[in-house]
């Protein structure tokens, strides 16, 4: 293992770790939790399920670190290359999207309408 790998490697591993740290807040919350900071979080009644609605939330932040590791490990394995990258970039950011589709459908799930 590089010296670059090794940063990466933590680099990485602090970001999960502050993405799994988010989740497992939202996980405990009592209060409603929001998607992200810049949105305020909705309030207990405007919610069917507060505690559903914070563990989905925090679910879905605890596995984007898990899959921010994940990608990493796999771009290592692919080893010193441009391709190594794919899996790196691909595991950040293509998540957010399906996070953001997923909160989505949370919202039409649990807001009382």
């Amino acid at each position: 293992m590089t010296g670059a790998s090794i940063i990466g490697l933590v680099i990485y591993a602090l970001v999960a770790a502050v993405m799994m740290g988010i989740g497992i807040v939202q996980l405990r919350s009592k209060m409603p939790v929001a998607f992200y900071s810049g949105e305020e979080p909705p309030s207990e009644e405007n919610l069917t399920d507060v505690k559903a609605w914070n563990r989905k939330h925090g679910w879905m932040w605890f596995s984007y670190g898990i899959i921010l590791l994940v990608s990493y490990f796999l771009g290592m394995f692919v080893g010193d290359s441009v391709w190594s990258v794919l899996p790196m970039v691909g595991g950040a950011i293509v998540p957010i999207i399906f996070m953001i589709i997923y909160h989505h459908r949370l919202i039409k799930k649990y807001y009382k309408k």
